[in-house]
C-alpha cells in the first residue's frame, strides 16, 4: 500500500490542484492512463485548434477573390501539418511525463485507477498495474470520451470519433459527421475547407442546439450553404461495403459507409413535431460526434460513497465535494461545463477550498463558449429561449456585422445578440461572425469583474473602426422588450 496526502485521478485540470498540494508539502500521487494532459491538450482543443488555423488561413485566400487580389493555391501539405500538429501535442504531453517522473514532489502512476475503497485505488491495464493507492484527499478529474449512440450496425464498422479524426493525415472524398454540436461544427468546417464533401445529420432543429436559437438558424443555414445538412434526423442504422470506414482517411473509393437515418421527434415549444421522411447518406468515412460520456464507469464508484447523476457525472455540491468523505471531482467528469477554462476554473476553486481556509461556492457567472468553425460563434450567458422559458422580462436588441466600418471591409456577415433585463443588467450576449470568440470578451469581463450592465459596454470608449464597434452598437441600440408577452418595442 502506498500512502500519500493528496491523489488525483487525471492529468488535465486536477493537475492543477496536484501542483498546489506539492507546493503544500504534501504527498501527492497523480492517476494516468493516457498521454499526459488530459483531453485538451491530447484529443480537444489544442490540437483542432491547431490544425483549425490552417483551415482559416486557405479560407482566407480562397476569398481574397471578393477583394480583387487573385491568389492560387497551388498545393496544400495536409499530412504534413496534420504530423506537425500532433507532434507538438505529444512533446507537450511527454514533457509533462518528464517533468511528473523526475519530481520529488510528485509520484506517478500510469494505468487506469479504480476505487477499492474510499480514497483507496488500484491502477490496472497500465505500467503501475498492480499498485494499490491511498491518499487523505482524493481527486476525481477523469474527464469524458466520445459517446456511441445505439445505432444499429455501429459495431460492424470502422467509424471515427474525433480522437481518430485529428489524426488523419488525408482529407476524406465524403464524409458523413453523425451529430450536430461544436464537434461536428469544427471537423466538418476543417474537412470541408480542404475538399471533403461534408454531410451532417443532427437530431436538433438547428446545429449547435446549446447556442440561441438565433444564432444557431444562422449558423446552420450558412452551414447547408456549404455543405449536406440534414437537422431533425436521427441516425438509426449503418451499414459498410468494401474498404468503406477503414479510418485512414484516403477515401480511395474501395468501398462507403451508409447511414440511414429517420425523423427525430423533438419537443419544440410545448408540442412534438416529427417531420419529414427517412433518408439515406453515404460516405467513405464517418464520424460519430454525438456528445461526451463521463469515464466514471470505469472507476469503480460502487467502491465509494461517491454519487452519480442519471447521465453518470459525479454529484457534487457547490464546493466541489462529492458525497464521500475526502473525495473532490472537478472538469469534465462533473458535468457542469465541458469546457476546459471552466475546468480550470473550478480546479481553482478546489484548490482553494482544500488548501485555503473558508470554504468558497464554484462561481459559474459569465461562463463563455466559442465554437471555432466558419462562421465563428460564442456566447455568454442566457439564451433567449431559457429567459422565455424562466419567464422572465427581458430586452434584447441585435446589431449585424455588416453595419459597421471594419465588418462591411471584411465582407462580413454575422450578427451580435444582447440580452438585458428592464434595469440594464446583461443576461447573456451572442454573436456568430469573424472574430467572435474575442468579441465576447469584453462582455465577459462587464458580466464578471464589472458592473454588469449595459453601461460598462456603453461608457467604455471603443476604438474606431475596429470591429469591437460592433459589441458597442448591439448595446447602445434600441432594445425590443420580450417575456410576459411583451412584444413592443422599448428603448432601454
Amino acid at each position: 500500500m502506498n500512502e500519500f496526502d493528496f491523489l488525483v485521478i487525471g492529468s488535465g485540470s486536477g493537475l492543477e490542484v496536484a501542483n498546489v498540494a506539492a507546493n503544500q508539502g504534501q504527498s501527492v500521487a497523480v492517476v494516468e492512463k493516457g498521454p499526459l494532459g488530459g483531453t485538451c491538450l491530447n484529443r480537444g482543443c489544442i490540437p483542432s485548434k491547431l490544425l483549425l488555423y490552417h483551415a482559416d488561413v486557405l479560407e482566407t485566400v480562397e476569398r481574397a477573390e471578393e477583394f480583387g487580389i487573385h491568389a492560387e493555391v497551388t498545393d496544400v501539405d495536409f499530412a504534413e501539418f496534420v504530423r506537425e500538429a500532433n507532434e507538438e501535442v505529444a512533446e507537450s504531453a511527454e514533457s509533462i511525463r518528464r517533468g511528473l517522473r523526475s519530481s520529488d514532489q510528485h509520484d506517478l502512476f500510469e494505468g487506469e485507477g479504480r476505487f477499492v475503497e474510499e480514497r483507496t485505488v488500484e491502477i490496472v491495464d497500465g505500467a503501475d498495474e498492480g499498485a494499490t493507492l491511498r491518499a487523505e484527499t482524493v481527486l476525481i478529474a477523469a474527464g469524458t470520451r466520445p459517446a456511441i449512440p445505439p445505432i444499429d450496425g455501429i459495431e460492424d464498422v470502422d467509424y471515427l470519433t474525433s480522437t481518430e479524426a485529428l489524426q488523419l493525415e488525408e482529407p476524406p472524398d465524403r464524409l458523413v459527421v453523425v451529430g450536430g454540436g461544436y464537434i461536428a461544427a469544427e471537423l466538418g468546417h476543417f474537412f470541408g475547407t480542404f475538399g471533403t464533401d461534408v454531410t451532417i445529420v443532427g437530431r436538433r432543429p438547428e446545429l449547435l442546439p446549446e447556442a440561441d436559437q438565433e444564432v444557431a438558424a444562422e449558423f446552420t443555414e450558412r452551414f447547408a450553404d456549404r455543405f449536406e445538412v440534414h437537422t431533425g434526423y436521427t441516425a438509426t442504422a449503418v451499414s459498410a461495403t468494401g474498404g468503406g470506414g477503414d479510418g485512414d482517411g484516403d477515401g480511395d473509393g474501395d468501398g462507403e459507409i451508409t447511414v440511414t437515418a429517420q425523423p427525430y421527434e423533438y419537443d419544440y415549444g410545448g408540442s412534438v413535431v416529427e417531420e419529414g421522411e427517412p433518408i439515406s447518406v453515404a460516405g467513405d468515412e464517418l464520424l460519430v460526434a454525438a456528445g461526451r460520456r463521463p469515464n466514471t464507469d470505469l472507476l469503480n464508484l460502487e467502491a465509494t460513497g461517491v454519487e452519480t447523476d442519471e447521465q453518470g457525472y459525479v454529484a457534487t455540491d457547490e464546493y466541489l465535494r462529492t458525497d464521500a468523505d475526502g473525495i473532490w471531482a472537478l472538469g469534465d467528469v462533473v458535468g457542469e461545463y465541458l469546457l476546459k477554462h471552466s475546468a480550470n476554473h473550478e480546479a481553482r476553486t478546489v484548490a482553494g477550498n482544500v488548501f485555503g481556509g473558508e470554504l468558497e461556492p464554484v462561481d459559474y457567472t459569465a461562463m463563455p463558449f466559442a465554437v471555432f468553425a466558419s462562421p465563428e460563434v460564442a456566447g455568454v450567458g442566457a439564451t433567449e429561449a431559457e429567459l422565455r422559458e424562466a419567464d422572465r422580462d427581458y430586452a434584447v436588441n441585435t446589431y449585424r456585422f455588416e453595419d459597421t466600418a471594419r465588418g462591411d471591409a471584411m465582407h462580413a456577415e454575422g450578427m451580435v445578440k444582447v440580452l438585458i433585463d428592464l434595469e440594464g443588467e446583461i443576461l447573456g450576449c451572442h454573436v456568430i461572425g469573424p472574430e467572435a470568440s474575442t468579441l465576447i470578451q469584453e462582455v465577459v469581463v462587464a458580466m464578471k469583474a464589472g458592473s454588469g450592465t449595459i453601461a460598462d459596454i456603453q461608457e467604455s470608449i471603443h476604438i474606431h473602426p475596429a470591429l469591437p464597434e460592433v459589441v458597442q452598437r448591439a448595446f447602445s441600440g434600441r432594445f425590443s422588450r420580450g417575456g410576459h408577452e411583451h412584444s413592443h418595442g422599448h428603448q432601454h
